[in-house]
């Protein structure tokens, strides 16, 4: 493997590169991870990664736009032909889950860019995607809402909160307990309460 990653396009570098940081990250505290430990990881110098990447912020920007394009692109597969807004929740929620069985050190990643005081692009983008995945949850709140499906005096934007804590806090307990996987058991159950508060009343 490594004298592969000596070999490939730049391009295709770019990629191994981040999916270098993300398996670092499952692995130990992100901000423990440096450009030495990437380029070792990667079987190469730093030198040879500096080549690719100008500094550990712009690696950093790499990792947070792959998030955000394989994460919304799961999201947008699993709302695809649902039957309707609270199928498609569901679908989204589940789909939420499975990516972060798949990448675990994301959230690790998402989380140490959060807490960083100062603006960063890295700590952008994660602001811009969490932005963008509270459009598709507030769109399918309000078409719930105008079909009947949903209550309709929810509040669209505390419910949108409240989804994306939810898939928070399993991300936490299950991260707490050593056992990733754990999510893939307890989501349905925890999916089925937040249901129960929003859909409408019949």
């Amino acid at each position: 493997m490594n004298t592969r990653n000596k070999n490939l396009p730049a391009e295709e570098r770019r990629a191994v590169t981040v999916e270098a940081v993300v398996s670092l990250a499952a692995e130990q505290n992100p901000n423990g991870i440096t450009t030495a430990s990437i380029a070792k990881r990667m079987g190469l110098t730093q030198g040879a990664l500096f080549r690719h990447f100008p500094n550990k912020d712009a690696i950093l920007q790499a990792v947070m736009e792959w998030v955000a394009d394989r994460l919304l692109a799961r999201v947008d597969k699993a709302l695809r032909g649902t039957p309707s807004p609270l199928a498609a929740l569901e679908g989204m929620f589940m789909a939420h889950v499975e990516f972060v069985i798949e990448h675990p050190g994301v959230p690790r990643l998402l989380f140490g860019e959060l807490q960083r005081a100062e603006e960063t692009g890295p700590k952008r983008m994660v602001q811009t995607l969490i932005h963008r995945y509270g459009e598709r949850l507030r769109r399918l709140l309000e078409e719930g809402k105008t079909l009947g499906e949903l209550d309709a005096h929810l509040d669209t934007e505390a419910s949108a909160t409240l989804f994306i804590g939810t898939v928070q806090g399993l991300v936490m307990q299950s991260l707490l307990a050593g056992d990733i996987c754990r999510m893939r058991k307890d989501a349905p159950k925890v999916f089925a309460i937040y249901q129960r508060g929003i859909r409408s009343v019949q």
